[in-house]
């Protein structure tokens, strides 16, 4: 999750800098070798894979933030996150995919980097890959799973996740529901948040908020994603230079990365990148059969779809877009309304409570525009003067019922024991229209691939 500063980098590299900016920020870079004494590696297609790997390093964090942020305990010496992201030949695209760290991997024959003790090949989860055998077995384990061919490694820790956050004013998140993780700290009241790179490095880790667990966390680092390319590009921090050295500085204080990614590298990417906007970025995750299949002596792990995946994989290396035709841009004039629920999980019988002839048909056909999944058969309610709209539904249908009724503004919500899952709907004179609602949630996404573009993942 640390790993979504490595983008900024590719953002951060504008041409029209200089040089010489670059060449001074370039030096600042840890290095790393993850491609030594590598064989038999995949063939190279076209665009650019950049492996993207987030640890759990605390070294450099302070007692208050440690406290404030909880991040007390050791650190595992493992990966919290790795994501793909392939840079296309023209550069104008950018596809991120998640890899799951509880992947259920077998790792190749390797020496342990920590014990010095040769190892065989064996199973374990794809973050345990980093604990083993560092950057080079990181690497080589994500070759070997997608077959696609690494070009340039980043890897970011807690420290340069935060700075990096602060440097650039911090970023812009909105969520349609109050999030609360008692295990990281976050508490956010639904709405929008300007969040600092403390409160940002727990948005992006927490996995206790929902049901979703890691994939649910997954979807928001993406959405971070988004929203930070978002910052980066509309704050002018890519045209000022004292900004951008500012920014890359603090987020090179504890990056590292392979040693072919330098000052030629960040030109040719940043100057190509100009124009880059979060609609020019898709966002996915890795197709998942099974997300808890135990194995013996390892746990809990997550098993992917090999047919879907291996045909994820085999568009990147293809260069061939994730998203469906005509995705990119999708958001102007798409609702600005965020709900917890998406429209089309969510069942309403449509009632008139008043006598105005056609307000049943006019309310189950603005809803049903929306994406709700009306019966189309709207009915006369008992009562026939009703002013407020209602929206009656079973309290164990909340989420859903608070869906509806941000596509009613005004409507009163009134729960009704038992009665089921679809939603009612008592239209009242208030009514004048439906406001259209988009849900908030990212994993649904679109196409083969559940994809989601950038521009759909930031604030209305």
């Amino acid at each position: 999750m640390r790993a979504v500063t490595g983008l900024s980098m590719l953002v951060l590299g504008v041409g029209g800098i200089g040089h010489a900016l670059v060449s001074g920020v370039d030096g600042g870079i840890g290095r790393v070798d993850p491609f030594k004494d590598m064989k038999n590696r995949p063939e190279s297609g076209l665009g650019t894979n950049i492996l993207l790997v987030g640890t759990d390093g605390r070294d450099r964090i302070t007692p208050v933030e440690r406290r404030k942020y909880r991040l007390g305990g050791a650190p595992c010496h493992c990966t919290d996150t790795i994501m793909l992201v392939h840079v296309s030949e023209d550069q104008e695209r950018a596809s991120v995919v998640s890899l799951p760290r509880d992947t259920h991997v077998t790792l190749p024959a390797h020496t342990d980097m920590t014990t010095g003790q040769p190892h065989g090949t064996h199973p374990v989860k794809l973050n345990a890959a980093y604990a083993e055998g560092g950057p080079s077995l990181t690497v080589r384990t994500v070759e070997r799973l997608t077959k696609l061919k690494v070009d340039h490694y980043l890897e970011i820790d807690f420290t340069s996740f935060m700075k990096t956050v602060d440097a650039l004013g911090g970023v812009r998140i909105c969520t349609a529901r109050p999030m609360k993780d008692t295990y990281t700290g976050l508490n956010l009241p639904a709405g929008t948040h300007e969040l600092d790179g403390g409160e940002a490095l727990q948005y992006v880790r927490s996995r206790h908020v929902d049901g979703a667990a890691d994939l649910g966390r997954m979807e928001r680092q993406q959405r971070f994603m988004a929203a930070l390319i978002q910052q980066a590009t509309h704050s002018g921090v890519l045209l000022n230079p004292v900004k951008f050295r500012q920014v890359s500085q603090a987020m090179l204080h504890s990056v590292r990365a392979d040693r072919a990614f330098g000052t030629d590298q960040l030109l040719a990417l940043g100057g190509a990148m100009r124009d880059f906007t979060p609609a020019s970025s898709e966002f996915t995750s890795v197709p998942v059969r099974n997300s808890s299949h135990p194995i013996r002596g390892i746990g809990s792990t997550v098993q992917w779809d090999s047919v879907k995946a291996g045909a994820l994989f085999k568009a990147l290396r293809e260069d061939k877009p994730l998203s469906p035709p005509g995705s990119a841009g999708k958001r102007r004039g798409a609702p600005k309304v965020l709900v917890d629920v998406p429209p089309s999980q969510v069942r309403v019988e449509v009632y008139n409570g008043t006598g105005i002839d056609g307000l049943g048909a006019r309310v189950d056909s603005g809803l049903r525009a929306t994406g709700f999944v009306t019966s189309g058969r709207p009915r006369n309610g008992d009562q026939r003067n009703l002013r407020r709209t209602v929206v009656m539904y079973d309290p164990r249908w909340d989420r859903s019922a608070r869906s509806l009724a941000a596509a009613l503004p005004g409507s009163e919500l009134r729960p009704v024991k038992k009665q089921g899952p679809t939603l009612r709907v008592l239209a009242g004179t208030d009514f004048t229209r439906v406001t259209p609602v988009r849900a908030e949630a990212l994993l649904a996404g679109r196409g083969a691939f559940r994809t989601t573009t950038g521009d759909e993942a930031v604030c209305p």
